[in-house]
């Protein structure tokens, strides 16, 4: 009988196990994880980006980051991240700078002084007489299952946990509005070279009921993928300890040298109805494997209110009126 699959979250431990400052991990993540959606795929006309496979230089470059992450720390600053986006663009942006390869990160356009037009995410050298420019995107989507089968369902199908967007309409936004930035009149005096080329590079996870996915068009075959479930139904669950996760520790596999507060699942349970009571934002919760000396993460999904697979249903009616 053959061995099962290696999931993700065991690839990185054993690639990245050796890195213990959350920071660190997660740039890791940015640089090691697959890309989201398939560069090779026609639906995206050659429009997305890859980093490639992370070289043995760049890996022992982390590892030094990780004994002394002073130039880490002074690029994020003392700033509290809210946002898990900005986060991320601030890690990614200190890598491109380490590489010699940033030429602007976040530089916004205006056609007037209350008339922001767009903003560049990165622009990164790309020869002696011009820029790229990358448009950069962390998500996390669940695939509403019984979106029906639409044109374009499948994009349109994999939605945010709060219901506030979906991946059709963020890669629509990307390429019909963002990706264009550098032929705007508006740009040309900011650029210091003409942009040759603009494509999106996004990273994230993907979220399925009952732990199953369906082969997508645009997706990349081995993207990193997790469960959802509602409330309900988490006696289903496998494991039997659990970790609620912060929004900043939303992108690497979760690992702790030392006791962090775990639940097991009557406290899930527990812990969650409290939460919904008064908030309708599912919530990303890891199975953890609790070893002498360490937690890690061996699995991950959303937990989503009782209601929310009504409320996608609602969404639904709307966007087809």
């Amino acid at each position: 009988m053959d061995a099962p699959a290696e999931t993700y979250q065991q690839g990185f431990h054993r690639r990245w196990g050796h890195l213990r400052r959350a920071r660190v991990r997660a740039l890791a993540w940015l640089l090691d994880a697959p890309d989201l959606l398939d560069a090779q795929d026609p639906l995206w006309a050659g429009r997305i980006a890859s980093l490639g496979p992370v070289t043995p230089e760049v890996a022992a470059w982390l590892a030094r980051l990780d004994h002394d992450p002073a130039a880490l720390d002074a690029a994020l600053g003392g700033k509290i991240y809210t946002r898990l986006g900005l986060y991320a663009e601030k890690l990614l942006a200190f890598y491109f700078a380490q590489q010699g390869r940033l030429v602007a990160h976040g530089l916004q356009v205006r056609a007037s002084a209350n008339d922001t037009v767009g903003e560049f995410d990165f622009l990164l050298e790309d020869g002696p007489d011009a820029v790229e420019h990358i448009e950069f995107a962390t998500k996390f989507y669940l695939l509403d299952g019984e979106a029906g089968q639409e044109q374009d369902w499948q994009l349109s199908a994999l939605v945010g946990p709060n219901l506030a967007d979906s991946l059709g309409l963020k890669m629509r936004k990307v390429f019909e509005r963002q990706l264009s930035l550098g032929g705007h009149p508006a740009a040309q005096a900011l650029l210091p070279r003409p942009v040759a080329r603009a494509r999106a590079l996004v990273k994230g996870w993907l979220f399925y009921p009952s732990g199953s996915w369906p082969a997508m068009r645009g997706i990349a075959a081995g993207h990193c993928r997790g469960f959802w479930c509602a409330l309900e139904e988490i006696d289903a669950l496998a494991g039997e300890e659990f970790l609620i996760l912060p929004r900043l520790q939303w992108l690497a596999p979760f690992r702790a040298a030392s006791a962090v507060w775990m639940l097991n699942r009557a406290q899930l349970h527990a812990e969650l109805s409290a939460q919904f009571e008064t908030s309708s934002t599912p919530v990303l919760v890891a199975v953890v494997r609790h070893t002498p000396g360490k937690i890690e993460e061996i699995e991950r999904g959303f937990i989503v209110p009782n209601d929310w697979r009504e409320r996608a249903a609602a969404r639904r009616m709307v966007k087809t009126v």
